[in-house]
C-alpha cells in the first residue's frame, strides 16, 4: 500500500493522468471543446488519499468509538462527505467550474471537521498527538508514499490489517494521511482558482465559442 506524502507537487495536476480536464477534443482542426473531458476523479491523488482516509475511518470507528454514539456517525459521514465531494466536483467540472471549486472546498473543510474528531480522541484519552517530524509520523508518511510516476489506483490497496490496533497510533495515523488530503486539496483548489481567473467559466466559453462559429460562418 502506497500514498504520496504532503511534499508531492500536487497542484492541478493532482492527477495521475494530465488529459482529465483537458479542453482539447480528437477533432482534426483541434478546436477546444465546449464540454471537456471530466470525471476522471479516481485518478486523483486527492480523492486516492480522500479514500484511504474514509477506510481507515470506518476501521478506527469501529474499533475504538461506541457505535452507537453519534461521534461515530459524525466521523464516519465527514470522511464519506470528503470522498463524495471530491467525486461530485470532478463530474460537475464540465459544466461549471464554479461548483467544482466549491464541492472541492466543501471536501476539504470534511476533513478538517475529522481531523478535529480525531485530535479530540487522543486529547480526552491523554494519549500522543505526534509532531509533524515525529519518527513514527515520518514512518507513516514513507509507509504510505508513492512515486509521482506511479499511476496505479492507490485506492484499492486498503484493508483492515493496515489499521493498528493501538488507539494512539490508529488516530495518528489517520491524522497524518487527513493532513496529506487536505494538502493536495489546497493544492487542487489553487489550480481551479488559476483555471477559472484564465479560462472563465462554462458561460464565458460558450460565448467565446458561437462569437467564433459566428466569425467562420
Amino acid at each position: 500500500m502506497s500514498m504520496s506524502d504532503g511534499s508531492d507537487r500536487s497542484d492541478g495536476s493532482d492527477r495521475s493522468d494530465g488529459s482529465d480536464r483537458s479542453d482539447r477534443s480528437d477533432r482534426s482542426d483541434g478546436r477546444a471543446r465546449l464540454i471537456p473531458k471530466h470525471g476522471g476523479y479516481r485518478k486523483l491523488r486527492s480523492f486516492q488519499t480522500a479514500q484511504l482516509v474514509y477506510d481507515g475511518t470506518v476501521v478506527f470507528c469501529n474499533r475504538f468509538v461506541d457505535r452507537r454514539s453519534r461521534t461515530h456517525d459524525q466521523m464516519v459521514q465527514a470522511a464519506r462527505s470528503g470522498v463524495q465531494n471530491i467525486a461530485e466536483g470532478s463530474v460537475a467540472s464540465a459544466t461549471s467550474k464554479k461548483t467544482e471549486l466549491k464541492l472541492t472546498g466543501v471536501a476539504k473543510a470534511s476533513l478538517e471537521e475529522l481531523l478535529l474528531d480525531c485530535e479530540d480522541f487522543l486529547r480526552q484519552r491523554g494519549l500522543r498527538l505526534w509532531p509533524k517530524d515525529a519518527p513514527e509520523a515520518l514512518a507513516v508518511r514513507g509507509r504510505f508514499r508513492s512515486d509521482v510516476s506511479d499511476k496505479s489506483d492507490l485506492s484499492d490497496s486498503s484493508d483492515k490489517s493496515d489499521w493498528s490496533d493501538n488507539p494512539e497510533v490508529a488516530a495518528n495515523t489517520l491524522i497524518c494521511l487527513i493532513h496529506q488530503a487536505t494538502y493536495l486539496l489546497r493544492r487542487q483548489m489553487e489550480n481551479l482558482e488559476r483555471q477559472f481567473l484564465s479560462e472563465g467559466g462554462f458561460t464565458e466559453k460558450l460565448y467565446r465559442m458561437r462569437s467564433e462559429q459566428r466569425r467562420m460562418t
